[in-house]
């Protein structure tokens, strides 16, 4: 976030909390295109969340349609502005890792998950295909070559047969399934897709880091515990994980060489990956 957008941003903190009756209960803090601050909204704990990116913004609109099962409460909610109830637990799902309790922690992702795809009776907002989203990998493929050509066959063959199509995530990772305490694991931050349920679980064994989602019997152990979790086909899952993870690596690339270093970790768990396909 540039100075502008953070200055931009913080005129918008204020005449929210004014405008909402929000009491300040935290330093206020940014991300890369949000500025949130913890507040009081009647008296209860809640986040005010500024976003400055297009996408961002948008990610309400599924967050208030899922209505708060599956994911953070929204207490109010308008273009520029996202008011959701604040998670006041204790635990962590890096924490839980760190522990030596990975496996917990992948069903506790799953379990997340199976909430935010369950059917609401309320219409569809308006959602991103995941079509629109696998654009950027043929560019890379065509570049670059090897595992992003593997990656791409799979999301082309994934892309045209998907099946169970539900409103996506698109961005589940350890640091967004957050302990709202009494009502235990809520999702944050979507990106307002839709397409086959199998995609929500890939980003999972890209993380929480490439230490952990890169050794050794790592991704062959949680395939198993995911698939048995979501009811999901093990060799169709491996092939979105390639898919994504070469998806993943193209969008680093544009990063440029501050960011090769993610390049080379989504490559890596898409090999792993590539691998374990061969024993199907």
């Amino acid at each position: 976030m540039t100075k502008q957008d953070l200055a931009e941003a913080e005129l918008k903190l204020e005449h929210y909390k004014q405008k909402w009756q929000l009491v300040p209960d935290g330093k206020a803090f940014s991300t890369d295109w949000s500025l949130l601050q913890p507040v009081l909204h009647k008296n209860e704990p809640a986040i005010l969340k500024i976003a400055m990116e297009q996408e961002e913004r948008l990610g309400g609109v599924l967050m208030t349609w899922w209505n708060g099962e599956g994911a953070a409460k929204v207490l109010n909610y308008d273009t520029e502005a996202l008011l959701l109830e604040r998670a006041v637990g204790k635990a962590s799902l890096m924490d839980i890792v760190k522990d030596g309790q990975d496996d917990e922690a992948s069903r506790i992702i799953c379990a997340v998950i199976a909430k935010l795809h369950e059917p609401r009776p309320q219409p569809l907002p308006e959602l991103i295909p995941l079509t629109t989203w696998f654009k950027e990998l043929a560019p890379a493929a065509k570049l670059q070559r090897g595992v992003f050509v593997d990656s791409l066959r799979y999301a082309d063959e994934l892309l045209k047969d998907q099946h169970d199509i539900v409103p996506l995530h698109g961005d589940i990772h350890y640091e967004n399934i957050l302990d709202s305490g009494r009502r235990g694991w809520i999702a944050i931050d979507p990106k307002r897709l839709i397409g086959e349920r199998t995609f929500d679980y890939t980003n999972l064994f890209c993380n929480p880091d490439i230490t952990i989602a890169g050794a050794p019997g790592r991704l062959s152990r949680q395939l198993q515990i995911v698939a048995q979790e979501a009811n999901l086909d093990p060799k169709r899952l491996l092939k979105w994980i390639i898919a994504w993870a070469g998806l993943s690596a193209s969008w680093f690339l544009n990063d440029g060489e501050d960011a090769l270093a993610d390049v080379e970790a989504e490559l890596l768990v898409a090999k792993i990956a590539l691998a374990e396909l061969e024993k199907f």
